[in-house]
Protein backbone atom coordinates (compact mmCIF):
# COMPACT_ATOMS: atom_id res chain seq x y z
CA UNK A 1 0.00 0.00 0.00
CA UNK A 2 0.97 3.44 -0.01
CA UNK A 3 2.29 5.24 2.20
CA UNK A 4 2.44 8.35 2.31
CA UNK A 5 5.57 10.26 2.69
CA UNK A 6 7.64 13.45 1.64
CA UNK A 7 9.56 14.50 -1.46
CA UNK A 8 11.71 18.04 -3.03
CA UNK A 9 10.20 17.33 -6.45
CA UNK A 10 7.93 19.37 -7.95
CA UNK A 11 5.97 19.21 -10.84
CA UNK A 12 6.55 20.57 -14.19
CA UNK A 13 5.27 23.39 -16.21
CA UNK A 14 4.14 26.41 -15.35
CA UNK A 15 4.80 26.14 -11.28
CA UNK A 16 2.41 26.37 -9.05
CA UNK A 17 1.80 28.24 -5.85
CA UNK A 18 3.68 26.50 -2.96
CA UNK A 19 4.23 27.37 0.63
CA UNK A 20 7.24 29.42 1.02
CA UNK A 21 8.62 29.09 4.16
CA UNK A 22 6.98 25.46 5.13
CA UNK A 23 7.94 23.89 1.26
CA UNK A 24 11.92 24.95 2.30
CA UNK A 25 11.33 23.38 6.42
CA UNK A 26 9.84 20.41 4.40
CA UNK A 27 12.97 19.46 2.43
CA UNK A 28 14.89 20.23 5.18
CA UNK A 29 13.08 18.28 7.96
CA UNK A 30 13.51 15.51 5.09
CA UNK A 31 17.37 15.89 4.50
CA UNK A 32 18.23 16.05 8.31
CA UNK A 33 16.08 12.99 8.79
CA UNK A 34 17.75 10.99 6.42
CA UNK A 35 21.41 12.31 7.09
CA UNK A 36 20.79 11.63 10.62
CA UNK A 37 19.78 8.29 9.80
CA UNK A 38 22.86 7.27 7.83
CA UNK A 39 25.27 9.33 10.87
CA UNK A 40 23.76 6.86 13.24
CA UNK A 41 27.06 5.84 14.81
CA UNK A 42 28.42 6.78 17.72
CA UNK A 43 26.40 6.47 19.87
CA UNK A 44 24.17 4.26 18.01
CA UNK A 45 20.53 4.68 18.45
CA UNK A 46 18.54 1.58 17.66
CA UNK A 47 16.77 1.41 14.64
CA UNK A 48 13.35 -0.30 14.15
CA UNK A 49 11.28 -0.64 10.44
CA UNK A 50 8.02 0.18 10.94
CA UNK A 51 4.36 0.58 8.40
CA UNK A 52 2.90 3.80 8.50
CA UNK A 53 -0.66 2.83 8.38
CA UNK A 54 -2.10 2.48 12.38
CA UNK A 55 1.66 2.38 13.15
CA UNK A 56 3.07 2.36 17.02
CA UNK A 57 6.05 5.31 16.34
CA UNK A 58 4.86 6.53 19.84
CA UNK A 59 5.87 3.51 22.17
CA UNK A 60 9.35 3.03 20.31
CA UNK A 61 10.07 6.91 20.27
CA UNK A 62 10.08 6.49 23.92
CA UNK A 63 12.38 3.61 24.04
CA UNK A 64 14.41 5.98 21.75
CA UNK A 65 14.47 4.32 19.08
CA UNK A 66 14.97 5.91 15.37
CA UNK A 67 12.05 4.35 13.13
CA UNK A 68 12.68 3.79 9.27
CA UNK A 69 9.01 3.62 7.43
CA UNK A 70 10.28 1.78 3.81
CA UNK A 71 7.18 2.51 2.26
CA UNK A 72 8.32 6.08 2.41
CA UNK A 73 12.20 5.11 1.45
CA UNK A 74 10.26 3.32 -1.73
CA UNK A 75 7.96 6.25 -2.19
CA UNK A 76 11.14 8.74 -2.58
CA UNK A 77 13.36 6.27 -4.81
CA UNK A 78 10.06 6.18 -6.80
CA UNK A 79 9.58 10.03 -6.94
CA UNK A 80 13.43 10.47 -7.85
CA UNK A 81 12.95 7.64 -10.91
CA UNK A 82 15.57 5.07 -8.55
CA UNK A 83 12.68 2.47 -8.16
CA UNK A 84 12.81 1.06 -11.11
CA UNK A 85 16.80 -0.86 -10.49
CA UNK A 86 15.15 -2.50 -7.51
CA UNK A 87 12.34 -3.56 -8.32
CA UNK A 88 14.11 -5.12 -11.36
CA UNK A 89 16.58 -6.84 -8.78
CA UNK A 90 13.79 -7.71 -6.41
CA UNK A 91 12.22 -9.54 -9.90
CA UNK A 92 15.77 -11.13 -10.73
CA UNK A 93 15.75 -12.86 -7.03
CA UNK A 94 12.48 -14.12 -7.50
CA UNK A 95 9.57 -11.64 -7.06
CA UNK A 96 6.76 -11.83 -9.34
CA UNK A 97 5.67 -8.98 -11.61
CA UNK A 98 2.26 -8.85 -9.04
CA UNK A 99 3.88 -8.47 -5.93
CA UNK A 100 3.37 -4.81 -4.44
CA UNK A 101 5.86 -2.13 -6.04
CA UNK A 102 6.69 -1.24 -2.46
CA UNK A 103 7.96 -4.39 -1.83
CA UNK A 104 9.94 -4.91 -4.59
CA UNK A 105 11.48 -1.92 -4.25
CA UNK A 106 12.53 -1.93 -0.56
CA UNK A 107 13.80 -5.41 -1.13
CA UNK A 108 15.81 -5.32 -4.45
CA UNK A 109 17.09 -2.26 -2.76
CA UNK A 110 18.39 -3.57 0.67
CA UNK A 111 20.08 -6.64 -1.39
CA UNK A 112 21.90 -3.93 -3.33
CA UNK A 113 23.05 -2.40 -0.05
CA UNK A 114 20.77 0.29 1.13
CA UNK A 115 22.17 3.25 -0.74
CA UNK A 116 19.72 5.94 -2.45
CA UNK A 117 20.62 9.15 -3.29
CA UNK A 118 18.89 10.52 -0.47
CA UNK A 119 21.12 8.51 2.12
CA UNK A 120 21.92 5.27 3.05
CA UNK A 121 19.15 3.01 4.79
CA UNK A 122 20.76 1.40 7.88
CA UNK A 123 19.51 -1.82 9.46
CA UNK A 124 17.19 -2.82 11.44
CA UNK A 125 17.71 -4.31 14.93
CA UNK A 126 13.59 -4.40 15.48
CA UNK A 127 10.94 -5.09 13.44
CA UNK A 128 7.76 -4.01 13.92
CA UNK A 129 4.63 -4.69 11.54
CA UNK A 130 1.14 -3.34 12.27
CA UNK A 131 -0.80 -5.53 10.05
CA UNK A 132 -3.18 -2.91 9.23
CA UNK A 133 -5.18 -3.58 6.16
CA UNK A 134 -2.84 -5.37 4.50
CA UNK A 135 -1.67 -9.10 4.66
CA UNK A 136 1.36 -8.14 1.72
CA UNK A 137 2.39 -6.38 5.35
CA UNK A 138 3.04 -9.82 7.27
CA UNK A 139 5.14 -11.29 3.89
CA UNK A 140 7.37 -8.34 3.98
CA UNK A 141 8.50 -8.33 7.09
CA UNK A 142 9.37 -12.08 6.94
CA UNK A 143 10.88 -11.73 4.55
CA UNK A 144 12.60 -8.64 5.95
CA UNK A 145 13.52 -11.00 9.20
CA UNK A 146 15.10 -13.47 7.22
CA UNK A 147 17.26 -11.25 5.49
CA UNK A 148 18.42 -9.13 8.21
CA UNK A 149 17.54 -11.79 10.64
CA UNK A 150 16.49 -9.32 13.51
CA UNK A 151 13.89 -9.83 15.91
CA UNK A 152 9.92 -9.40 13.97
CA UNK A 153 7.38 -8.42 16.14
CA UNK A 154 3.38 -8.88 14.63
CA UNK A 155 1.01 -6.74 15.47
CA UNK A 156 -2.33 -8.07 14.77
CA UNK A 157 -4.98 -5.11 13.62
CA UNK A 158 -8.47 -6.52 12.89
CA UNK A 159 -10.18 -4.52 10.48
CA UNK A 160 -13.15 -1.89 11.29
CA UNK A 161 -16.60 -3.39 10.49
CA UNK A 162 -18.58 -0.69 12.29
CA UNK A 163 -17.87 3.33 12.53
CA UNK A 164 -17.39 2.95 16.76
CA UNK A 165 -14.25 0.45 17.65
CA UNK A 166 -15.68 -2.42 19.26
CA UNK A 167 -14.28 -2.56 23.00
CA UNK A 168 -12.85 -6.49 22.51
CA UNK A 169 -11.33 -5.04 20.04
CA UNK A 170 -9.22 -2.40 21.85
CA UNK A 171 -8.56 -4.85 25.33
CA UNK A 172 -7.20 -7.58 22.32
CA UNK A 173 -4.84 -4.39 20.86
CA UNK A 174 -3.90 -2.74 24.25
CA UNK A 175 -2.91 -6.34 25.76
CA UNK A 176 -0.42 -6.57 21.86
CA UNK A 177 0.70 -3.02 23.19
CA UNK A 178 1.67 -4.18 26.17
CA UNK A 179 3.54 -8.02 24.93
CA UNK A 180 5.63 -4.61 22.57
CA UNK A 181 6.70 -2.89 25.38
CA UNK A 182 7.87 -6.02 27.38
CA UNK A 183 9.47 -7.18 23.71
CA UNK A 184 11.40 -4.15 23.73
CA UNK A 185 12.47 -4.07 27.67
CA UNK A 186 14.30 -7.20 26.83
CA UNK A 187 16.07 -5.99 23.77
CA UNK A 188 17.24 -2.83 25.02
CA UNK A 189 17.64 -3.50 28.60
CA UNK A 190 15.54 -0.09 29.28
CA UNK A 191 12.55 0.00 31.52
CA UNK A 192 9.62 1.28 29.75
CA UNK A 193 8.47 5.03 31.00
CA UNK A 194 4.65 5.94 30.53
CA UNK A 195 5.25 9.32 31.11
CA UNK A 196 7.61 9.82 28.38
CA UNK A 197 5.09 8.05 26.36
CA UNK A 198 2.85 10.45 27.51
CA UNK A 199 4.63 13.56 26.72
CA UNK A 200 5.11 12.00 23.09
CA UNK A 201 1.66 11.62 22.90
CA UNK A 202 1.06 15.21 23.55
CA UNK A 203 3.43 16.15 20.69
CA UNK A 204 1.49 14.18 18.27
CA UNK A 205 -1.77 15.47 19.34
CA UNK A 206 -0.68 18.86 18.36
CA UNK A 207 0.43 17.94 15.23
CA UNK A 208 -2.59 16.59 14.13
CA UNK A 209 -4.35 19.24 15.17
CA UNK A 210 -2.44 21.03 12.71
CA UNK A 211 -2.29 18.63 9.81
CA UNK A 212 -5.98 18.61 10.43
CA UNK A 213 -6.52 22.60 10.05
CA UNK A 214 -4.61 22.50 7.00
CA UNK A 215 -6.85 19.67 5.17
CA UNK A 216 -10.01 21.21 6.23
CA UNK A 217 -8.41 24.45 3.91
CA UNK A 218 -10.18 22.41 1.04
CA UNK A 219 -13.60 23.19 2.28
CA UNK A 220 -13.18 26.89 1.21
CA UNK A 221 -14.01 28.15 -2.61
CA UNK A 222 -11.72 28.61 -4.27
CA UNK A 223 -9.77 25.66 -2.11
CA UNK A 224 -6.17 27.36 -0.91
CA UNK A 225 -4.54 23.82 -1.58
CA UNK A 226 -4.27 21.17 -3.41
CA UNK A 227 -5.23 18.37 -1.43
CA UNK A 228 -3.79 15.13 -3.38
CA UNK A 229 -0.24 16.56 -4.89
CA UNK A 230 0.52 19.72 -2.32
CA UNK A 231 -0.53 17.07 -0.01
CA UNK A 232 1.89 14.63 -0.60
CA UNK A 233 4.89 17.49 0.51
CA UNK A 234 3.36 18.02 3.62
CA UNK A 235 2.55 14.45 4.86
CA UNK A 236 6.07 13.26 5.88
CA UNK A 237 5.95 15.24 9.53
CA UNK A 238 3.20 13.32 10.06
CA UNK A 239 3.74 10.23 8.89
CA UNK A 240 7.57 10.23 10.42
CA UNK A 241 7.85 12.82 12.74
CA UNK A 242 4.70 12.21 14.77
CA UNK A 243 5.32 12.60 18.23
CA UNK A 244 8.12 15.13 18.04
CA UNK A 245 7.78 19.13 18.55
CA UNK A 246 8.93 19.19 14.72
CA UNK A 247 6.18 17.78 13.50
CA UNK A 248 3.66 19.90 15.80
CA UNK A 249 6.15 23.14 14.44
CA UNK A 250 5.94 22.39 11.14
CA UNK A 251 2.20 22.72 10.96
CA UNK A 252 2.03 26.10 12.79
CA UNK A 253 4.34 27.29 9.90
CA UNK A 254 1.72 25.59 7.07
CA UNK A 255 -1.05 27.19 8.56
CA UNK A 256 0.17 30.61 8.96
CA UNK A 257 0.76 30.59 5.22
CA UNK A 258 -2.71 29.10 4.12
CA UNK A 259 -4.08 31.75 6.43
CA UNK A 260 -1.74 34.11 4.75
CA UNK A 261 -2.71 32.67 1.17
CA UNK A 262 -6.49 32.93 1.61
CA UNK A 263 -5.75 36.64 3.05
CA UNK A 264 -4.21 37.31 -0.27
CA UNK A 265 -6.21 35.07 -2.87
CA UNK A 266 -3.58 33.17 -4.06
CA UNK A 267 -4.56 29.89 -5.24
CA UNK A 268 -3.54 26.84 -6.66
CA UNK A 269 -4.54 27.99 -10.09
CA UNK A 270 -5.87 31.32 -11.37
CA UNK A 271 -9.53 29.59 -11.97
CA UNK A 272 -10.71 26.72 -9.83
CA UNK A 273 -13.11 25.20 -12.47
CA UNK A 274 -13.00 21.61 -10.83
CA UNK A 275 -13.38 20.35 -7.55
CA UNK A 276 -12.34 16.91 -7.54
CA UNK A 277 -12.09 14.35 -4.52
CA UNK A 278 -9.15 11.62 -5.23
CA UNK A 279 -8.97 8.22 -4.52
CA UNK A 280 -5.84 6.12 -4.49
CA UNK A 281 -2.11 6.44 -4.06
CA UNK A 282 -0.45 8.53 -6.46
CA UNK A 283 2.04 7.53 -9.14
CA UNK A 284 5.17 8.60 -8.13
CA UNK A 285 7.29 7.82 -10.84
CA UNK A 286 5.45 10.30 -12.84
CA UNK A 287 4.19 12.95 -10.60
CA UNK A 288 4.83 15.55 -12.18
CA UNK A 289 3.07 14.50 -15.56
CA UNK A 290 -0.28 13.50 -13.73
CA UNK A 291 -0.80 16.40 -11.38
CA UNK A 292 -0.28 18.91 -15.36
CA UNK A 293 -3.28 16.35 -16.24
CA UNK A 294 -5.53 18.11 -13.87
CA UNK A 295 -3.88 21.46 -13.91
CA UNK A 296 -4.32 21.65 -17.76
CA UNK A 297 -8.64 21.50 -17.21
CA UNK A 298 -8.42 23.40 -14.15
CA UNK A 299 -9.05 21.18 -11.63
CA UNK A 300 -8.14 20.93 -8.00
CA UNK A 301 -8.47 18.12 -5.83
CA UNK A 302 -9.90 19.65 -2.28
CA UNK A 303 -10.01 16.49 -0.66
CA UNK A 304 -7.99 13.23 -1.33
CA UNK A 305 -8.48 9.94 0.64
CA UNK A 306 -4.43 8.73 0.36
CA UNK A 307 -3.17 11.89 2.89
CA UNK A 308 -5.34 9.27 5.20
CA UNK A 309 -3.15 6.37 5.05
CA UNK A 310 -1.48 7.86 7.96
CA UNK A 311 -4.57 8.18 9.93
CA UNK A 312 -8.11 9.59 9.90
CA UNK A 313 -7.23 12.48 11.71
CA UNK A 314 -9.76 14.97 10.04
CA UNK A 315 -12.75 12.09 10.67
CA UNK A 316 -12.07 12.90 14.66
CA UNK A 317 -9.24 10.94 15.82
CA UNK A 318 -6.60 12.15 18.57
CA UNK A 319 -3.85 10.30 20.34
CA UNK A 320 -4.59 10.89 23.93
CA UNK A 321 -2.13 11.00 26.77
CA UNK A 322 -5.00 10.46 29.74
CA UNK A 323 -5.38 7.39 27.75
CA UNK A 324 -1.92 5.77 26.15
CA UNK A 325 -2.29 2.66 25.00
CA UNK A 326 -6.69 2.80 24.25
CA UNK A 327 -5.95 6.29 21.70
CA UNK A 328 -3.06 3.91 20.14
CA UNK A 329 -5.05 0.65 20.00
CA UNK A 330 -7.92 3.08 18.28
CA UNK A 331 -5.28 4.52 15.98
CA UNK A 332 -4.31 1.43 14.47
CA UNK A 333 -8.22 -0.03 13.91
CA UNK A 334 -8.78 3.71 12.22
CA UNK A 335 -5.99 3.47 9.87
CA UNK A 336 -7.74 4.45 5.94
CA UNK A 337 -6.94 0.86 4.58
CA UNK A 338 -7.87 -0.78 7.54
CA UNK A 339 -11.91 0.60 7.35
CA UNK A 340 -14.55 -2.17 5.64
CA UNK A 341 -15.65 -0.97 2.19
CA UNK A 342 -18.61 0.19 3.36
CA UNK A 343 -17.22 2.38 5.87
CA UNK A 344 -14.76 3.78 3.48
CA UNK A 345 -18.07 4.75 1.12
CA UNK A 346 -19.48 6.33 3.84
CA UNK A 347 -16.00 8.11 4.51
CA UNK A 348 -15.80 9.19 0.91
CA UNK A 349 -19.72 10.02 0.40
CA UNK A 350 -19.14 12.64 3.35
CA UNK A 351 -16.10 13.87 1.66
CA UNK A 352 -17.97 14.37 -1.40
CA UNK A 353 -20.83 16.65 0.42
CA UNK A 354 -18.33 18.56 2.86
CA UNK A 355 -16.18 19.89 0.38
CA UNK A 356 -19.15 20.38 -1.92
CA UNK A 357 -16.77 17.72 -5.00
CA UNK A 358 -18.29 18.03 -8.53
CA UNK A 359 -16.27 14.79 -9.25
CA UNK A 360 -14.26 11.88 -8.42
CA UNK A 361 -10.83 10.35 -9.45
CA UNK A 362 -9.89 6.94 -8.70
CA UNK A 363 -6.54 6.18 -9.29
CA UNK A 364 -6.10 2.51 -9.24
CA UNK A 365 -2.30 0.86 -8.49
CA UNK A 366 -1.67 -2.44 -10.37
CA UNK A 367 0.45 -4.18 -7.58
CA UNK A 368 -1.65 -2.23 -4.35
CA UNK A 369 -4.65 -4.76 -3.87
CA UNK A 370 -5.46 -3.40 -0.25
CA UNK A 371 -6.04 -0.26 -1.77
CA UNK A 372 -7.48 -0.93 -5.21
CA UNK A 373 -9.35 -4.16 -4.37
CA UNK A 374 -12.98 -2.59 -4.61
CA UNK A 375 -12.50 0.24 -6.51
CA UNK A 376 -14.33 -0.77 -9.84
CA UNK A 377 -17.48 -1.30 -7.62
CA UNK A 378 -16.61 2.36 -5.33
CA UNK A 379 -16.68 3.90 -9.73
CA UNK A 380 -20.11 2.11 -10.00
CA UNK A 381 -21.79 3.19 -6.69
CA UNK A 382 -20.00 6.72 -6.60
CA UNK A 383 -22.01 6.88 -10.10
CA UNK A 384 -24.92 4.96 -9.77
CA UNK A 385 -26.10 5.33 -6.31
CA UNK A 386 -24.38 9.06 -5.32
CA UNK A 387 -24.43 10.82 -8.89
CA UNK A 388 -20.66 11.67 -8.76
CA UNK A 389 -19.21 12.01 -12.13
CA UNK A 390 -16.01 9.30 -11.56
CA UNK A 391 -13.11 8.11 -13.82
CA UNK A 392 -11.38 5.47 -12.85
CA UNK A 393 -7.42 4.88 -14.22
CA UNK A 394 -4.78 2.55 -13.16
CA UNK A 395 -0.84 2.66 -13.13
CA UNK A 396 1.35 1.81 -10.49
CA UNK A 397 2.96 3.48 -7.55
CA UNK A 398 6.61 2.41 -7.89
CA UNK A 399 6.95 0.66 -11.23
CA UNK A 400 7.00 3.36 -14.29
CA UNK A 401 6.41 0.50 -16.62
CA UNK A 402 2.93 0.71 -16.00
CA UNK A 403 2.37 4.72 -16.61
CA UNK A 404 0.91 5.19 -20.18
CA UNK A 405 1.21 8.85 -20.28
CA UNK A 406 -0.58 9.07 -23.73
CA UNK A 407 -3.80 6.82 -22.49
CA UNK A 408 -3.68 8.78 -19.24
CA UNK A 409 -3.84 11.96 -20.80
CA UNK A 410 -6.69 10.89 -23.19
CA UNK A 411 -8.88 8.83 -20.55
CA UNK A 412 -9.00 12.55 -18.99
CA UNK A 413 -9.08 14.83 -21.30
CA UNK A 414 -12.71 13.08 -22.35
CA UNK A 415 -13.24 12.99 -18.86
CA UNK A 416 -12.71 16.56 -18.06
CA UNK A 417 -14.51 17.44 -21.31
CA UNK A 418 -18.14 15.91 -20.37
CA UNK A 419 -17.91 17.37 -16.73
CA UNK A 420 -17.91 21.13 -19.17
CA UNK A 421 -20.41 19.57 -21.26
CA UNK A 422 -22.29 18.50 -18.54
CA UNK A 423 -21.84 22.35 -16.56
CA UNK A 424 -23.21 23.86 -19.97
CA UNK A 425 -26.44 21.84 -20.62
CA UNK A 426 -27.02 22.48 -16.76
CA UNK A 427 -26.63 26.23 -17.37
CA UNK A 428 -28.43 25.94 -20.27
CA UNK A 429 -31.39 24.56 -18.71
CA UNK A 430 -31.63 27.52 -16.19
CA UNK A 431 -30.41 24.84 -13.51
CA UNK A 432 -27.68 25.03 -10.98
CA UNK A 433 -24.56 22.62 -12.33
CA UNK A 434 -23.12 20.16 -10.61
Amino acid sequence: MPETGGSSETPGGAAPTFLHDARSLQRKLVEEYYRDLEANERPRRPVAYMLVGGNLAEILRSFGFEVVFPEIVALNCAIKHQSLDNILHAESLGYGLDVCGYVKNDLGLQDLGGKTSFGRIPRPDVLVCSFSGCYVYVKWWEALAESYGAPLFMFDVPYMREEVPRKEDIDYLVGQLWELVHFLEQRTGQAFDMDLLKRVLIESRRAEDGWVEFLRAGRLRPSPIEAYFESIFYMFPINVLRGTPEAADFYDVVNTEIRARVRDQTYPLPEEKFRLLVEGVPPYTNYRAFWDFFRKWGAVSVVATYPKVGGLFDRGFRHDPARPFESIAEYSLGAYVNQSWPLRRKIIADYVKEYQADAALIHGIKSCRSFTAGQGDLRDWLIHDQGVPTLYIESDHEDPRYFAPAQIKNRMDAFFESLEQRRAVAIAGGRTPA
